[in-house]
């Protein structure tokens, strides 16, 4: 139900229809209670007021109420409270209440410079008023003070939708409602000032005035007052005619404008709807070049005036004048205005009245003249722009700001745009146009041109200074010197200014207005490579939550959603520099904070990278992926061997779940050269699970396999010291692993090595841990392979998955499925196989386990090779692309082996034999999952060597790869059959 007091009193049904509320008593009663809803009216009162003149008796009231509450049903309660009543309705129920808000939502968007939304939210309040508050109370003391407020807030809620039109533009509409306003009350100066500017709008000057003298006569014969300050300064401003300035073009550019053309189109429909505009961003991101293109756009009918604000003087960090309001008059940046308006600054003295500043004269100029003022490079004085800017808004309701800084103006009203480095695409166009310009054939290899743009963050300045450097430097020479981004945007145009001339200039010019406590946090953040969370920026850089505010709105660090902040690679190219220009020991503290960062947050995540919140922490730790990096090589530099292969060992989960164990083999193989060198010098890192961890990292690529070779015994006997049987270690991934990586041997010796990791994790299927008793189970299915026991293996992967599944592990989950769909595709029932391998691909997809993605698109396009190769082809090219994208040379060595397959298939035997080739080069003899693709490249050169007649080498094929699974099982055939391969190679092999 609905209730109305904007008129007379009336309640109605949610459809529409009118509440019949009985006589005037009772609809007194009901108006009395809504004045406000949900306060207790005395039941004196109410008996006083509800009938005109008469003293209600008490158990006439009771029975008033009594019927209201029969008529309103449950849509309202009316309750007894003490002495008195009240009544209890849904908020916004009352038009008065809806009315009140609606007036106040308008208030706000008026004075955030939004008119458009302003008067069409004063509208919709302004419709809710069927005739005067209260109609009909006139005898009741309590409804005639309502109805006095709510016509007092209708008045000003028509005065600001009025002044929204006028903003608008809708001077000529307003006029006739204003001339009824005014003649209704003469003594409202709000009223009169808003008519006298609508007339002025319109060409009407001598009524504007006219308007003036009346309302001033008004208030001197009733109140004996005088018009207020406000009326006065618009009096006087009718008064003085405007001069018309000769405002300073936008310059013209000489280069191409690549890259923003949507942003420059939404910056200035914004524009067009606010009146203060400021485009944000940090130096050399293009922040003055978009606010040509939008001048030139905006506002088609109105005057620009361009004023450069950067050569002006600069009072160092705490800024040149006080903050907006403080009282410091806008002085250097007003003068630069009037000479870019072309006013002289002996027009300021006018005749002999006071000394009228620079401000006062351009508001002056500038009442009534349709400008869009430029103010570029606000930074070095940004709260002396931002008090011209609020002055000259509020006093010249034509003028419009757009404003150029590295952080907001921070004035009422104010838009921000956030103008961001470009895009990719952009980036590379940006280029490419540059490039052109200084060399013949242009920017060349475009993965070349990526590179350098995302180095360079996709800032145009940087961009055009790199792409400069192309008249003496290949491209390829300038991709090979990225590691240094400030050296090779360090020449500029000579007539450049000298902030805009380098990128080091650029940054610098930042730099020096920070604060020195912004300073200290900004050259402290460079520790993080990969963005940091603010509470990791104030436990790392010891500063506090306002700080890391200030450096984001100063556009030093950039806040990049989901709680995170970065800064771009130039700002931590030079805030590095200055990191360590502060000295030795904060720079090495900051960076053993980091590091000690780093692993604590991989050690919180480790436990639940196994379980089911696996999906929200895999992200947390893939966003520190970098840091990650960084704190390992720290570790390497300041010897920190123990810290480094802690860190490697909180990390390994996930970097074998994500697939990016290869991206730190290089770190892991520094720390064990830098282990063995200490254990030389008779001060050697004991042996423990998070030297195993680190060995296994560092033996993910080829180039690790000398390493492997010398650590691999050690660090088994560590890992088994770690994993007893009966308790558990820290790493159980790392024990999986550390099987899966054994399991590929075939030499003798290396057979034995694998034998006991098989056992090791084996011998955890009593563990306490439970992700290690479901991996225990996992491996006894291999075993049970290798007793040529299909069924018994079948049983035990059925019951690894049940056991990772209730974990809530996905990835352990997905590798008990897919070595079901093994078993499912060897004895022939495909479907199987399939389902089981799409049901294994919907969780490594919802890890985003790339490597893994790509081995079980490979396994599918296996299983479906023999019926549709079509499909099969679509698996191994997903898969090729997926390795390729993750740098995983196994998971790409799978699906080159596939197409190989296919090739062959189709009678491509050429093709077929240069795809083998190729994965036999990328594979690991050593790892258990590339193991089958080594024997299926073997036996598929075999069979191409054999339909080429060369016996020989089809013999010598086979007989590889029939070595590469003797040592898996005593019977040869029965294990390639478990491995899928066909009847007629399960023969040729066998047969060796």
């Amino acid at each position: 139900m609905r209730f109305g007091i904007l008129g007379e009193t009336q309640a109605r049904h949610d459809d529409g229809t009118e509440v019949p509320l009985g006589g005037p008593a009772r609809r007194a009663l009901l108006a009395l209670l809504l004045i406000r809803p949900g306060a207790v009216v005395s039941a004196e009162r109410l008996a006083e007021e509800i009938e005109p003149g008469g003293n209600v008796s008490a158990h006439a009231l009771q029975s008033q109420v009594s019927r209201l509450r029969t008529v309103l049903g449950h849509s309202a309660a009316i309750e007894r409270v003490g002495a008195g009543y009240r009544i209890v309705v849904p908020d916004g129920a009352v038009d008065a209440a809806r009315f009140e808000a609606l007036a106040a939502e308008g208030r706000t968007a008026l004075a955030d410079a939004d008119p458009a939304r302003a008067a069409a939210v004063l509208r919709r309040a302004l419709e809710l008023w069927r005739g005067p508050a209260l109609d009909g109370l006139d005898g009741s003391e309590t409804a005639r003070a309502a109805a006095g407020r709510l016509e007092e807030a209708r008045l000003a809620a028509l005065e600001d939708r009025i002044e929204a039109e006028l903003r608008l533009g809708e001077h000529r509409a307003a006029v006739p409602e204003l001339r009824e306003l005014v003649g209704r009350h003469p003594l409202r100066e709000r009223l009169a000032g808003l008519l006298m500017r609508a007339l002025f709008a319109q060409g009407g000057q001598a009524e504007a005035l006219l308007v003036f003298e009346e309302t001033r006569r008004h208030l001197a014969e009733e109140l004996g007052a005088d018009p207020s300050g406000e009326l006065l300064a618009l009096h006087r401003e009718l008064l003085e005619p405007a001069p018309a300035p000769s405002p300073a073009a936008p310059p013209a550019q000489l280069t191409s404008f690549v890259g923003r053309e949507e942003e420059a189109a939404e910056a200035a429909a914004l524009l067009r709807a606010a009146r203060l505009l400021t485009l944000t961003g940090p130096g050399g991101v293009g922040k003055t070049r978009l606010a040509v293109e939008v001048a030139g756009t905006a506002v088609a009918d109105d005057d620009v005036c361009f004023v450069e604000l950067a050569p002006l003087g600069y009072g160092g960090p705490a800024g040149p004048v006080g903050p907006v309001g403080s009282g410091v008059q806008p002085m250097q940046a007003a003068q630069a205005v009037l000479g870019a308006l072309g006013l002289r600054e002996n027009g300021l003295q006018m005749g002999d009245g006071p000394p009228r500043t620079a401000v006062d004269r351009l508001i002056a100029a500038l009442s009534d003249r349709a400008l869009l003022l430029v103010l570029d490079n606000c930074e070095h004085l940004v709260d002396e722009a931002a008090a011209l800017a609020a002055r000259l808004l509020a006093a010249c309701p034509r003028l419009r700001v757009l404003a150029t800084s590295r952080e907001p103006l921070g004035v009422i009203g104010e838009h921000v745009h956030q103008v961001r480095p470009l895009d990719e695409a952009a980036a590379v166009r940006l280029f490419a146009d540059r490039a052109r310009a200084v060399r013949r054939g242009g920017a060349g290899d475009p993965e070349v041109v990526r590179r350098i743009c995302t180095a360079l963050d996709g800032l145009p300045l940087a961009i055009e200074l790199a792409a400069a450097r192309l008249r003496t430097l290949d491209p390829e020479d300038l991709a090979g010197r990225l590691d240094d981004l400030l050296g090779i945007t360090a020449r500029g145009s000579r007539t450049s200014a000298e902030r805009h001339r380098t990128m080091r200039s650029v940054v610098a010019w930042s730099w020096e207005l920070l604060t020195q406590e912004e300073q200290r946090a900004a050259r402290r953040f460079t520790v993080f490579a990969g963005g940091a969370t603010a509470a990791a920026v104030r436990e790392v850089c010891g500063t506090d939550a306002d700080t890391l505010e200030s450096l984001v709105d100063k556009s030093l660090v950039e806040a990049v959603g989901a709680g995170r902040h970065r800064m771009l690679g130039t700002i931590r190219a030079y805030g590095a520099e200055r990191l360590e220009a502060a000295g030795g020991a904060e720079a090495g503290a900051t960076r053993r904070a980091h590091a000690r960062h780093v692993l604590e947050l991989h050690r919180e995540a480790d436990p639940h990278l196994l379980r089911a919140e696996q999906l929200q922490w895999l992200p947390r730790v893939a966003a520190v992926h970098d840091d990650l990096l960084a704190a390992l090589r720290w570790a390497i530099g300041a010897g920190e061997v123990h810290t480094g292969m802690e860190l490697l060992a909180a990390a390994s989960t996930s970097l074998w779940i994500r697939g990016a164990s290869a991206a730190v083999a290089p770190e892991a193989t520094a720390l064990l050269e830098a282990a063995d060198a200490a254990a030389g010098a008779g001060a050697g890192v004991g042996p423990g699970e998070e030297y195993a961890a680190c060995v296994l990292l560092a033996a993910s690529t080829a180039a690790g396999r000398p390493v492997w070779q010398r650590h691999r015994a050690a660090a088994q006997k560590a890992l088994a010291a770690a994993w007893p049987g009966d308790r558990p270690g820290r790493h159980p991934v790392v024990l999986l692993l550390w099987m899966m990586r054994h399991a590929g041997e075939t030499e003798a010796r290396d057979a034995q090595e694998a034998l006991a990791a098989f056992e090791l994790v084996s011998s955890q299927r009593d563990c306490p841990d439970p992700w290690a008793r479901a991996a225990a189970r996992y491996v006894s299915g291999y075993a049970a392979l290798g007793r040529r026991d299909p069924e018994g293996a079948e049983q035990a992967f059925e019951a690894a998955s049940e056991q990772f599944r209730t974990l809530g592990d996905r990835w352990g989950t997905a590798l008990a499925l897919d070595a079901l769909a093994g078993l499912a595709g060897a004895r022939g029932d495909g479907a199987r196989a399939l389902a089981l391998t799409d049901r294994a691909l919907t969780l490594t997809e919802e890890l985003g386990a790339a490597e893994d993605s790509a081995d079980l698109l490979v396994n599918r396009g296996d299983h479906r090779l023999p019926g549709d190769p079509a499909a099969a082809r679509a698996d191994y090219t997903a898969a090729a692309a997926l390795a390729r994208a993750g740098g995983s040379p196994a998971a790409l060595a799978a699906a080159l082996r596939g197409l190989g397959d296919l090739a062959l298939r189709e009678g491509s035997a050429q093709e077929a034999e240069r795809l083998y080739a190729d994965a036999l080069d990328r594979i690991d003899p050593h790892w258990v999952k590339s193991l089958g693709n080594r024997v299926r490249c073997l036996a598929g050169l075999g069979r191409i060597a054999e339909a080429r007649g060369d016996r020989g080498a089809a013999r010598t094929y086979y007989r590889r790869a029939g070595a590469c699974v003797a040592a898996l099982g005593p019977s040869v055939p029965d294990t390639l059959r478990l491995m899928g391969l066909p009847e007629e190679l399960v023969t040729a092999v066998s047969g060796r």
